[in-house]
This record gives C-alpha cells, sequence and structure tokens, in this order.
C-alpha cells in the first residue's frame, strides 16, 4: 500500500516537473523500448534512450512471458558504468537473448518479452518505474540444442572474462597451474625483459667466491619479492580499482629508480662496491654470505612495480575475479603462481650467470662492464616514461659511443672479432648522435635525413599516421561518444609510461592491414599518463585496471565486451578481434 502511495505522488510530482519545464521530456520520449529478432533466432532487446537520459542498471529486468516452453538460456548484457555512486547505463543497452525450448513447440511461434526499467534525467528529473511487454516471432525449429548455446555464449565473452570464469569453476590446484603457465608464456613478453639484465647483473656484481647454490638462492629471492609485490599490488587494484604501478610512475620516481641503476653501474665499472654496512649485515646474518641476499629482495619487489610486466589478459582475468567475488585470496595465489611462472626463466639467467662467471682476471672486468652497459640501458630505457625520445636516442648514442671506445674501437690493440664489434658500435652509436642533431631521432634509420627519398618516406608515413582523438576524463569521451553514434569506434586506453602500450603503438598500428582496418572506426585514445583522480574514474567506469586496453563500440554505441583486448596483441589476432 505504502509503495502505491509513493508511486501516486512520484506520478503528480512528475507530471508538474514536466508542465512547468518544457525542457523534460515525457516519458515515451526519453525510453522507446525495443525488441527483434536475428538469424539464430536470438532476442535483441533495450530500451532507446534520449540524450542526457540513463538507466539503473538495478532496475532494468527482463522477461520472457509466453509461450510455454520457451525460455532464456542466457542474456548477454553491455557493462554498466559507476555514476554518482549507483551502476547506470549512460548509453543504450542492448541485450541478446538465447533462447531454448522443449520438444512441445515447433515452427514459428509468438514470444513476449517484459522489460522493466527506470531512469533519471542529468537535469535532475526522476522517471518513475515502467515496464512493457513487447511480441516477436520465433521460428523455433532453427533454435540450436544446449551443447551449441553453451558454445555461442562462452565466444561472446571477453577473454578476461572467461579467464575469470575459469577462476571460478576450476579447483583450486587446477588454477594456480593454469596460471603458472600463463606466467611462463608471458615471460617471453617485453615487459619481462629489462628484468634481465638487473638478475644478471645482481648475481655477477656478487663477486668471487659465488657458486652455483648461492646463485640460486639469489635468483629465487628476487623471484619470490617480485612475485610478492605482484600480488599485494593486484590484490589491492581487484579489491579498490586502484592502478598502484601507474602511481608509481611519477616522474621522481622514474628519476630516482634510474638513479640506482645509474649507480649500480657505476659500481660495476669498479667505482665502488656497493653493500650493506657491517655492523648492520652482522645484526641480519651471521654468515656474511647472506648479506647480499636483503638487496636483491629490494630489488625484485621494487622490479615488479616499476619495471615489471604490463597489463595482460590473465592479470585482468584475476582482477576482474577479485573485483567480482572480493575473494582476495584465491585471486592472490593465482597472481602469485602467475608471478612465479613469469620469473622461472629469471631464475635459469641467474643461476647461469653464477655458474658460467669467469674466474678472476680480464674476463671478469669485461664481464662486469658488459652488466654495467646493461644496467644504464635498463635506466635510459625506464627514462622514456619521463623524457622526449630525442633526449632518448641522445643517451643511447653516448653509451654506444662510450662503450665502444672501452673495447677499443680506437686502438690497435686486442682482438680483431672484439675491436670490430666495437668499431661497429662506435660507428653506429655517432650515426645516432648526428642524426639527433639533424633533427632526425631515429634508432633504425639514424641518417636517413641524408636522402630525400627517405624524407619523402618519412613523410608519407606521417601523413598516413593514424590520428587519435584524445580524451582524460569520462565527460570528454562521453561527448565523443555521443557525437559519433551512428559510427564504429575504437577507443584505446593509453598511457606514455606503458611498455607494451608503445609496442603496440610500433608493432600492431604500424603493420599496413591493421591501418586500413582501423579507418573504419572513429579513433578516441583515453589517455591515463598522470593517473589523476578523473583518469582513474574514467579507467573504472571501464573495467580498466592498467593500459593497454582497447575496448569497441558498434555504430548503435553499445560496448563490444566480448571484443575487449587486454594488453599486446600481434596484428593478425587484432585484426580478428576487430572484424564486425
Amino acid at each position: 500500500m505504502k509503495k502505491n502511495i509513493f508511486y501516486v505522488f512520484m506520478g503528480i510530482w512528475l507530471f508538474g516537473a514536466i508542465t512547468l519545464n518544457a525542457d523534460f521530456l515525457m516519458p515515451n520520449q526519453a525510453f522507446k523500448p525495443y525488441a527483434k529478432v536475428n538469424d539464430r533466432q536470438q532476442i535483441i532487446t533495450g530500451v532507446k534512450i534520449a540524450k542526457s537520459i540513463y538507466l539503473y542498471e538495478k532496475e532494468l529486468k527482463i522477461e520472457l512471458l509466453e509461450p510455454k516452453g520457451l525460455y532464456i538460456k542466457s542474456i548477454e548484457a553491455p557493462t554498466a558504468v559507476e555514476h554518482e555512486g549507483e551502476k547506470v547505463f549512460l548509453q543504450t543497452p542492448e541485450f541478446v537473448l538465447t533462447l531454448g525450448k522443449d520438444d512441445s513447440l515447433s515452427g514459428i511461434v509468438d514470444a513476449k518479452v517484459k522489460i522493466v526499467y527506470q531512469g533519471c534525467s542529468e537535469e535532475g528529473l526522476c522517471y518513475e518505474p515502467s515496464e512493457k511487454v513487447l511480441s516477436v516471432k520465433i521460428d523455433v525449429s532453427k533454435l540450436g540444442n544446449a551443447k551449441e548455446s553453451k558454445e555461442q555464449t562462452t565466444a561472446q565473452k571477453s577473454e578476461t572474462d572467461m579467464i575469470a570464469d575459469t577462476i571460478k569453476s576450476s579447483s583450486f590446484f587446477v588454477v594456480l597451474a593454469t596460471f603458472f603457465v600463463f606466467g611462463v608464456l608471458l615471460s617471453l613478453t617485453p615487459c619481462v625483459f629489462p628484468m634481465i639484465p638487473i638478475i644478471s647483473g645482481l648475481i655477477v656484481s656478487q663477486g668471487e667466491g659465488l657458486t652455483t647454490k648461492k646463485a640460486f638462492f639469489l635468483s629465487l629471492v628476487y623471484v619470490l619479492a617480485m612475485a610478492l609485490a605482484y600480488t599485494i599490488a593486484g590484490v589491492l587494484a581487484g579489491l579498490f580499482g586502484a592502478n598502484l604501478q601507474a602511481a608509481l610512475q611519477n616522474p621522481w620516481v622514474v628519476y630516482s629508480f634510474a638513479a640506482v641503476f645509474v649507480a649500480l653501474a657505476l659500481s660495476m665499472f669498479g667505482y665502488y662496491e656497493l653493500k650493506l654496512p657491517d655492523a648492520l649485515v652482522s645484526k641480519v646474518s651471521q654468515n656474511s654470505n647472506r648479506s647480499g641476499f636483503v638487496g636483491v629482495a629490494i630489488m625484485g619487489f621494487l622490479s615488479a612495480l616499476i619495471v615489471g610486466p604490463c597489463v595482460a589478459a590473465p592479470l585482468a582475468g584475476a582482477l576482474v575475479y577479485i573485483g567480482q567475488t572480493g575473494d582476495a585470496l584465491l585471486g592472490g595465489a593465482a597472481l602469485f603462481t602467475m608471478s612465479l611462472g613469469m620469473g622461472l626463466p629469471l631464475i635459469v639467467v641467474g643461476v647461469s650467470a653464477g655458474k658460467f662467471m669467469p674466474k678472476p682476471g680480464a674476463w671478469m672486468t669485461l664481464v662486469n662492464a658488459i652488466f654495467g652497459v646493461l644496467m644504464l640501458g635498463v635506466a635510459i630505457w625506464m627514462l622514456e616514461k619521463v623524457v622526449s625520445y630525442e633526449v632518448i636516442v641522445l643517451l643511447y648514442s653516448f653509451l654506444g659511443i662510450g662503450f665502444g671506445l672501452y673495447l677499443g674501437a680506437l686502438t690497435q690493440e686486442g682482438h680483431i672479432f672484439k675491436r670490430t664489434v666495437a668499431f661497429l658500435l662506435f660507428i653506429y652509436s655517432v650515426a645516432l648522435f648526428v642524426g639527433v642533431l639533424a633533427g632526425n631521432a631515429s634508432m633504425t634509420k639514424p641518417l636517413g635525413f641524408l636522402t630525400a627519398k627517405e624524407k619523402s618516406h618519412v613523410s608519407a608515413q606521417n601523413a598516413n599516421a593514424l590520428e587519435f582523438q584524445v580524451v582524460k576524463n569520462k565527460e570528454e569521451l562521453q561527448k565523443l561518444l555521443d557525437a559519433n553514434r551512428g559510427k564504429k569506434v575504437l577507443l584505446d586506453f593509453s598511457a606514455a609510461w606503458c611498455t607494451a602500450c608503445k609496442e603496440l603503438e610500433e608493432v600492431t598500428f604500424k603493420d599496413p592491414a591493421v591501418q586500413k582496418k582501423m579507418r573504419e572506426f572513429v579513433l578516441i585514445r583515453a589517455d591515463l599518463t598522470e593517473n589523476s583522480k578523473e583518469q582513474k574514474e574514467l579507467a573504472k567506469a571501464y573495467g580498466v585496471f592498467g593500459p593497454p586496453v582497447i575496448l569497441l563500440f558498434d555504430k548503435s554505441g553499445k560496448l563490444l565486451e566480448s571484443k575487449r583486448i587486454v594488453g599486446f596483441v600481434e596484428p593478425e589476432l587484432f585484426l580478428q578481434r576487430v572484424d564486425f
């Protein structure tokens, strides 16, 4: 009774508000329910909403009324976004109903679908709950069996959601084994490569008396610390939606960590010895052979957060599972085992560095110098996130020139092979330096500015470059989505500090077939570089835990969740995902 009285007063107030303010839309103008049937006899239904109108997710319900014997097997639903503390649909939500039938039905039948909805206007007017019964004709003879329906439903899910479902439906040990394999595969991606010179340098820096056993335990400590940091960050991100890796890409943090690698490099060049104070070492352990473990653990922990791996589908799937269920234990265990899988090759590298280290002498000095140069290379690679590309190429040229001179590029002494390698490195690095001075910063074609043909080629490349419209908050994005209704939209979540984003840009987006396909879309880039409050809200609204993530919208403005791309993908797979 009280509920009915509430709706009566709501109706009176609504009528008065609409009468007094002509800008407010009537309910039948604001909301237009619809239903249709596709070739697979699935019911496509939703509520078309006018501009500045939104629907509450919790109030939207769909029910199949008749005929008897026809039922809903599954519903593919769009993703709601956060708006003023509620989950809402800011664009027309469209639902795909996969149907099933019993043996009593045949031929073409009339089906009735009831859709219940309630929404508000951005101007502050909230409409009373409404419902609509819609009729469609279904050819039940074309309905697939249960197995086909299940396969179709699985195909409609994104890779991330499928991985999240794997955690939900599999046993604890199956989940751990699966994520360990995921980790081993992720270890082959460029995101993990910078850790190789780090772990190798740390092992080599231990100096004389390093055994294979100690090299193994040092490597294991590094990987365990890395896994612990990655797990903590992942669990917190899943529970609170925070991109902790992005928070650590603050320029001062990057500068500080790059300085650590420079300090390590100078230590390997023999300028000084980095170690804990003897008094502190004696307190930590009576065995001086363990004094290096603390430093290695710290480097492993920090490497995971700052140098470490990018967001990929397995990571995103675990974070989705944690966010949906709150089960941080299983989700965290999955992340931990995935990190161990990623660290397995690092342990092999670390043990190899200890096992095959040459005996003290000239070779030891050369090995230390090589790893010192690698450490400086990692420092420069890190600075790519905060300084211009021209400066990065200039720093690489300085590093190459210095190392080439150290190896004897301009001397007559030493082995011919060593001098040849040194001379080639020196010439290439000088070319990089000259190219930067000439305004052509390029690691692959440093002297491209010398030929007019190359200039025209570069100009043609620039002319054909894909142009993204950049947004940094939800309001800017929504305006672009509204303005491009009726067109397909590709939304790229990216950041300047994201390694996989650069790989996607340099490899996938420069592929001719990919460029041709992407010109079918309106290209929008959500820039998360600053990790500001607005950018965090934008990422959270679309379930993005970190870049790169690519979302696709059809011509009606519907987000195609099953087409979500997480992490770096090769051009061939990218073309498959964006083909619709």
